[in-house]
């Protein structure tokens, strides 16, 4: 979520036949090379016929919903007076949407039709029963502002819905994933305590507190972020900042606090216990991530499901914190670097096909498991793609998103076309619910592409032919490849010395020629010379029983031994083999030939290898860097006091736990905050930590001696020592 929008407007086998109809596949009848359909074996089933996976989303694509913009299925729970508009002027009120209507459309088969497999909805929590008249900020239907988290907002439906919905969803094979908001409950004012509902938690009814009546600290009471363009002033540049202070004037929660940290575990607990299958969390750069990193393990311990954060990324802003949060902190995230680009190359053309795949390498340099970011071209903060007159341009896109790398979400409406410039405007109710458009055709025939051919979910990248407005990229997973090509421009493009690793045969495109694509011929690696005509895209696909292994991704993203996870990707075989951590044998748990399920291994914790030996002893990639924690973990303020340092000097922490970076200075945990919570020359930093454990530790001064030198200065004396508490949050203070 845009961090100023929450203030102001607060996202088995089957028959060739039919699965060659379901991807659009069309045989070519040739007499000088054999014939070979993209599809020469069933990979995949069908959502009907699939399993549903909480952790796997190798096959998935999300569909994102505004919940009271979708589809007004029981009108007896719609608000009263100032909340609500029935004739929907007003953007900033309800307007009718509810769990019962999204229910109405599963059933109908509106998004079986469409193909994706997963809905989002927004945040099912109770929020505050108040239209804020002050500053233009109206009623909570976006469901960001929080009052109950254990309680169901009344306006989208009752506990009882809540279970059909899901109920729904899993017997048409859909995934239900929720948005959850712990950062912050609602708006409120130190002066005004008549502001809203004062930001008031509750606890299943129980009042905890309320902003201006905080005993207990629920909160932080830091002040809002600043930004000061005139001043020169921009906090959000500050990490420490944006993790303790309040974001505008929302009431920020302070999850160190053990009777915070304990509801908002518990609470999230209780929407699993409902069976949900995915959680995006809200404005993760605005909470600590030691904190949050524990929140996974809560959650993992519990019943593990997908989770990705929102760190919300600017135009063409790269952030090195984002990137460590989505390596490190257990969970994935929304890549705002691909959504970015990709309205920068169709929307605004303002980017040309070389920055759409300086994008693509970039983040699978940086991001350690790149398949698993969840991609996509709008949403309910910025701009739709669709301007109105650039359907093309928005059909091009979600060609882009689907066949790229990542998990696919697409946002409700956009297979209508629907417009709107920032939020509100951009959160229109549900325009209709026709499957005849262009657009809706492109998701149906590329959502089956993803579920029956690996290389669009557990795949790589190659570029194989570009120019400013040409891109053909192929993702390839194993011996299962899939070409794509995008002309962007305005003139026909002559492709010559295409190159591909599809074998030998004659391809169809995938959409049906829907968006001006042609056939190919492949000979020898190389494709025949054709036109790919002004602003057309094509598809094509090649899936066969591989006897290469491969891993795409492993899911979830960190576990302690013992625990379950999944490893998505190709050529495994249907015979039992062995899975490593490191040079360890993990227990196999289940075994096909594109997903395998194990239990971590009895190993030392850390950042680890993982490959696949096949039975028949062939050996997959090394799939690099999965997080093994030492085991479960809880939030831990670390505090040292009198710490002074020259400019440039920070603090840093070091421990003998991998989580304190196992006495590796480089792996050392920091630098450290010291202008919030804690003022210089005392620091303090939230660190997640082994509960339960005899820790030692030191904390060191990080800066840059003579000739630029990195140096190292160690606390005095015998190591610390602390013993972390077993379900809640710590604090340690020491003197330097």
């Amino acid at each position: 979520m845009n961090s100023k929008s929450k203030v102001s407007f607060k996202k088995r086998t089957i028959s060739l036949c039919l699965l060659a109809s379901l991807i659009g596949f069309t045989p070519i009848k040739t007499n000088s090379i054999p014939i070979l359909q993209h599809v020469t074996a069933v990979k995949g089933v069908q959502a009907s016929e699939r399993n549903i996976s909480k952790v796997d989303y190798s096959k998935d694509v999300i569909y994102q919903i505004i919940t009271d913009r979708f589809y007004d299925g029981d009108k007896s729970n719609n608000p009263s007076g100032n909340l609500y508009d029935a004739n929907k002027n007003d953007w900033k009120k309800y307007w009718g949407g509810d769990w019962k209507g999204i229910a109405d459309k599963i059933n109908s088969g509106y998004f079986s039709k469409l193909g994706v497999t997963a809905l989002w909805i927004s945040q099912p929590v109770e929020n505050i029963d108040a239209y804020i008249q002050q500053d233009g900020e109206g009623a909570p239907y976006h469901g960001y502002w929080a009052k109950d988290y254990k309680k169901t907002n009344p306006y989208f439906g009752s506990l009882n819905d809540f279970k059909d919905l899901v109920q729904a969803a899993h017997s048409h094979n859909l995934k239900i994933i929720i948005d959850f908001a712990p950062n912050h409950t609602s708006p409120a004012r130190v002066e005004n305590t008549g502001f809203g509902e004062n930001g008031a938690l509750y606890d299943n009814g129980k009042l905890l507190a309320k902003y201006n009546n905080d005993p207990d600290n629920i909160f932080h009471h830091n002040g809002s972020i600043i930004q000061d363009d005139k001043k020169n002033i921009n906090e959000y540049k500050s990490l420490e900042c944006c993790t303790y202070k309040n974001l505008f004037d929302l009431c920020d929660l302070n999850q160190q606090n053990k009777t915070v940290d304990k509801y908002l575990k518990d609470a999230i607990n209780l929407w699993i216990d409902q069976g949900i299958d995915g959680i995006r969390l809200d404005a993760v750069k605005h909470m600590a991530f030691g904190w949050q990193k524990s929140f996974m393990s809560s959650i993992n311990a519990h019943k593990p499901v997908f989770t990705f954060g929102e760190w919300s990324l600017d135009n063409g802003n790269y952030d090195a914190g984002n990137t460590n949060f989505a390596n490190n902190s257990g969970m994935s995230l929304l890549d705002f670097r691909f959504a970015r680009t990709v309205d920068n190359v169709f929307r605004y053309n303002s980017a040309n096909m070389y920055d759409f795949n300086n994008m693509i390498a970039s983040t699978a340099k940086d991001y350690e498991d790149v398949n698993s970011l969840v991609t996509f071209i709008d949403c309910h903060d910025f701009n739709r793609i669709s301007t109105g007159s650039n359907n093309n341009r928005t059909n091009q896109a979600l060609v882009a998103l689907l066949t790229s790398r990542g998990i696919p979400a697409v946002y409700y409406g956009t297979e209508h076309y629907m417009t709107g410039d920032n939020d509100p405007y951009c959160r229109g109710m549900m325009s209709n619910f026709s499957t005849n458009t262009t657009a809706f055709n492109i998701i149906s025939k590329l959502s089956a592409l993803r579920k029956n051919n690996t290389a669009i979910g557990s795949g790589t990248t190659k570029e194989r032919w570009i120019n400013d407005d040409v891109y053909i990229y192929e993702r390839q997973c194993g011996n299962n490849v899939a070409l794509v090509a995008i002309n962007k421009g305005n003139t026909d493009v002559n492709v010559s010395g295409l190159l591909t690793a599809m074998p030998n045969g004659n391809y169809s495109d995938v959409l049906q020629n829907i968006m001006s694509g042609n056939s190919i011929t492949v000979r020898n690696g190389s494709v025949n010379n054709f036109t790919l005509r002004a602003g057309a895209s094509a598809v094509w696909s090649y899936t066969t029983n591989s006897n290469s292994p491969t891993i795409g991704n492993v899911q979830q993203q960190m576990a302690k031994p013992g625990q379950e996870v999944t490893i998505s990707g190709d050529g495994f075989g249907t015979s039992k083999g062995t899975v490593y951590f490191g040079n360890t044998a993990a227990t196999v748990t289940s075994w096909s030939d594109d997903a395998i399920t194990v239990k971590v291994p009895s190993i030392s914790a850390g950042k680890v290898n993982v490959k696949v030996k096949t039975a028949s002893g062939a050996v997959s990639n090394v799939y690099k860097n999965y997080d093994v924690i030492s085991g479960d973990l809880v939030s831990v303020r670390f505090v040292v006091n009198n710490a002074s340092t020259y400019y440039g000097q920070n603090v840093y922490l070091v421990g003998d736990v991998p989580e304190l970076g196992s006495w590796n200075t480089d792996k050392a945990i920091g630098p450290f905050f010291n202008q919030i919570e804690g003022h210089y020359p005392n620091w303090y930093y939230d660190v997640a930590v082994p509960a339960g454990t005899k820790i030692e530790f030191k904390f060191i001064k990080v800066g840059t001696g003579s000739y630029g030198k990195k140096t190292i200065d160690w606390q005095s004396g015998d190591n610390r020592t602390y013993i972390v508490p077993y379900n809640t949050t710590g604090q340690v203070t020491v003197n330097w």
